[in-house]
Order: structure tokens, then sequence, then C-alpha cells
């Protein structure tokens, strides 16, 4: 047990990748303040390249991240443990933090709990969760109860009409990013990125842009895998700098019953194939964790779609939706997905596309907002390619439907509902116009990005709200 909790404890550790192995072996100990400083000496020195300033520089950016996402104490996580355990005291929690069910870190000698350890306990662990529904009962979230119904509609819609395409949904999207007062000094110019819906998409249509309360703004080209909407305003002294934007976009449900024996060999050739199988650094590697975890799952298959399945099955099965920490923070999403066994619906999407790419199928991230009645919220999937049918939607983190028609139950591999707002067909591109400072997220972008000539503007500086009007 001594071991085991010794392995935990260092791969739950933040892996610094710094060129300096003072400064990586502080952080990889938990001395957040001392690496800080070893950090702000250095970046003074003459003897270090530019790049190597501003790659410090971010590192500590990074830990102040880490900082602010684990802020929790022992005593914040039992009062939300106690409804479900009353009798647990501080000295139990060593059991969950053991088995990876309660994340925490060591920072400068205390111990921290990540912000939303306390309820991913009960998403992780397969009692606590089974002691949650005794306390609470057995509760269907709103969207689980919406798809189980809408997706039987959809399916035989399109198997009538003869359509990938059906049932079209028109969003009315008012999107409001709000700095807080006085995070920027008065009269300066804030400067903000705003998600834009991305065209190009048979599945998403007619993207009008209805008001925008500046005069002064541009909207990215479709050329921009990570779309934006630029506009900048001066802060006021004492009031908060408010970003809006109305727009509207009409999006189809696609359906693409996918027939194993009707595709094609892949033209391994092909710069598509040649992209989207290979490894992309840092978060798609092909370590030997990946490797093994690959191969103990698609066997002797060959098909793509069938290997797909296999992949999409397991993680479903054996990797539980969690909330996450800032992408930012991490070293390599789909290597932590894998050494935690959980993750939320970005990490559950950088893990599967790993596992295609390795077994040889194209795969390619997607992202931006579900937009689902009761269930608004931002949300990553992604799209594989399969010679015969192109790319098509696989939403990991909806993974398996809970039904006994096959169609119904592996819908999100191959299919995707109309509440599935595109915003990126890519990761960690260049916003435009280019971000001076580094970003908030360095990997997704749905919420929005904000600097000042002073720095960027971090996410507790500011807060988004996504009003839906279903017309």
């Amino acid at each position: 047990m001594k071991l085991f909790f010794l392995i935990l404890l260092l791969t739950s550790m933040i892996a610094a990748q710094t060129k300096f192995t003072d400064v990586n072996e502080l952080i990889n100990s938990g001395e957040f303040s001392k690496a800080a400083e070893l950090i702000d000496v250095k970046v003074k020195s003459t003897a270090i390249t530019s790049e190597e300033k501003l790659d410090l520089l971010f590192e500590k950016e990074r830990l102040n991240r880490i900082k602010i996402d684990f802020n929790k104490t022992s005593d914040d996580v039992l009062k939300y443990i106690n409804k479900y355990y009353p009798d647990v005291k501080e000295k139990d929690l060593a059991k969950w933090e053991n088995d990876g069910s309660l994340e925490y870190k060591i920072i400068d000698g205390k111990k921290w709990y990540f912000s939303r350890s306390a309820p991913n306990l009960f998403r992780i662990n397969k009692e606590a969760k089974k002691q949650k529904i005794s306390v609470d009962g057995l509760k269907k979230e709103p969207k689980d109860v919406f798809l189980e119904k809408h997706i039987p509609i959809i399916l035989d819609e399109s198997a009538n009409s003869y359509e990938r395409l059906v049932k079209p949904e028109t969003f009315k999207l008012d999107y409001t990013v709000t700095v807080d007062a006085n995070a920027v000094p008065d009269g300066e110019i804030v400067k903000c990125w705003l998600p834009f819906p991305r065209e190009g998409h048979q599945r998403q249509i007619d993207i009008k842009l209805l008001a925008v309360n500046t005069d002064e703004y541009v909207v990215a080209s479709n050329d921009n895998p990570q779309r934006t909407l630029y506009l900048q305003k001066p802060a006021i002294k004492d009031q908060p700098t408010i970003f809006n934007m109305v727009l509207e976009v009409t999006s189809y449900n696609e359906i693409n019953f996918i027939q194993p024996d009707l595709i094609k060999p892949y033209n391994k050739n092909s710069g598509l194939y040649k992209t989207y199988t290979a490894e992309r650094p840092p978060h798609i590697v092909f370590t030997d964790k990946i490797k093994n975890l690959s191969e103990s799952i698609a066997g002797d298959e060959t098909n793509p779609y069938l290997i797909a399945k296999k992949i999409f099955t397991w993680i479903s099965a054996n990797i539980p939706w969690a909330g996450a920490r800032e992408y930012s923070t991490f070293e390599n999403i789909s290597d932590y997905c894998i050494t935690t066994g959980h993750g939320d619906c970005g990490i559950k999407t950088l893990l599967f596309m790993t596992l295609c790419r390795n077994n040889g199928i194209p795969a390619k991230w997607q992202s931006g907002w579900m937009l689902h009645p009761g269930e608004i919220n931002l949300h990553d999937w992604c799209e594989i390619y399969l010679e015969g049918y192109g790319w098509v939607p696989v939403d990991q983190s909806f993974g398996l439907v809970d039904s006994d028609n096959e169609e119904e139950k592996y819908f999100f591999l191959g299919n995707i509902d109309a509440y599935h707002l595109i915003v990126n067909d890519d990761y960690s591109r260049p916003l435009f116009p280019e971000k001076i400072f580094p970003r908030s997220e360095t990997v997704d972008f749905q919420r929005g990005e904000l600097e000042w000539r002073g720095g960027n503007l971090y996410f507790d500086q500011w807060d988004y709200n996504m009003k839906v009007e279903y017309k």
C-alpha cells in the first residue's frame, strides 16, 4: 500500500518540463513559491534566451493557475462528503486519496484538494456513487432524459426519409462576457475574443450575427479552425466591462447508419490520413501505456469502425465523467486520463482520439457548446474518418445511451444531435487577431479570451453567460 501511495502521489504531481532542472525539481516536489522565486531570478538573467524567458514566465503563471484550481481544504471536502458519510473524519479521507478518487496536491507543504474533488468522488468511486444514490435516489440528468426520447425520433425520421440530415433546430444565442470592475485600470483597452460558430458543415448552417454591443468588431474567416469574433473596449473605473453578441444558427441532427462491411481501405499515402493518424504532442502521444491499452482493446480486429466501437465501449465502461481542472495545467491530457481513470468531455475525447490514431483511424477534434434544453454548457467531441462515409461525429463523453436498441445505444458513435454547436474544428490553434499574451485556455476555445497591454486576463477575472432561445 505504501508503494502504491507513493506512485499515486508522484503521478498526481504536476510534471514540469522547463529546460531548467532546478526549477523542475522544485515544482515536482510541490515547492511552488520557491519555484516562482527561482523563476524570477532566472528571468532577470542575461544568460537565457527570450524563448526560455517566455517559457519560464508561463510556467510561473501555470503554477498560479494550479493554485486556483486546488483551493479546497479538508474541512471543505468533509462538509460535502458528510452528507453521505456522516461519520467520516479527516483521517478517513486517505482511503480515497490513495485510490485516486479524491484529487489533491501538496503545495508549499500544505494539502490542497481540487475544487471539484468532493463531487467527483461520487462520480469516480463506485462504492461512493452507490452511497450517494442510496441517499439522494437515482436521478437521470435532464440531458439524458431528453436524449432518450429524442434519439428514437430522429433515427426513425432519417430511416423513413432516407436523409442524413433531419429535423433542423434554430437557436438564438445571446452570449455575454463580463470583466470584473477594476480588473484593468481605467481607460485601458480590454481586448476580447468571443467564440463564433463555424461554417462549412452541412449540419450547421445559416449563421446570422444579429447584434454586437460595439460598432467595431472583426469576425474571423472560416479558415481559422478556432473561430472568433474580436472586439475591444476601454475599461471604466468601478464598472464591469461587458462584451456581448447575439446570433442565430440552424443545426440539423446528423444520422449515418454506418455499415462496417461498406467501409473501404484507407489511402495511407494521403495527406488527410498522415495528418490525422499522427502523434501531436503534448496531448496525443503513443506512449507505452497507450500502445498497451490499445492492443488490449482492439485485439485482432481490423475493421476501423469496429475498432472505434471497441474503444468507444471501453472508455464508456471504464472512464467515468468527472469535472477537470483547467487544460492549460496539464502536460499530457490523454496520459492523465489513463493514469487517473477519469476525465471530462475533452479529456475523454483526447483519449479516444489518441487510441484511434494509434490504430490508424483518422481522428480530429471538434468542440463548442451543448445546447440541450435544461443543460447548456461547454462541450467537446470529435470526428473520425471512415473511407466511404467521410468524417463522422463521435461524442465519447455522452457515450452509450441507456437503450436495448443497438442503433440508439451507439448513437453517438457516428451520429450527433442538432444541439451541438460547432465553434472549433481543432485545438491549440492561433486566434485571430493573434493574442500577444498566453491564453487562459491553451487547448480549447469556448468561453473566450481576454487581455490588455498589461497581460492576459485569466478566468478568475471575468465570467461568461449563454442565453438560448429555441425558435
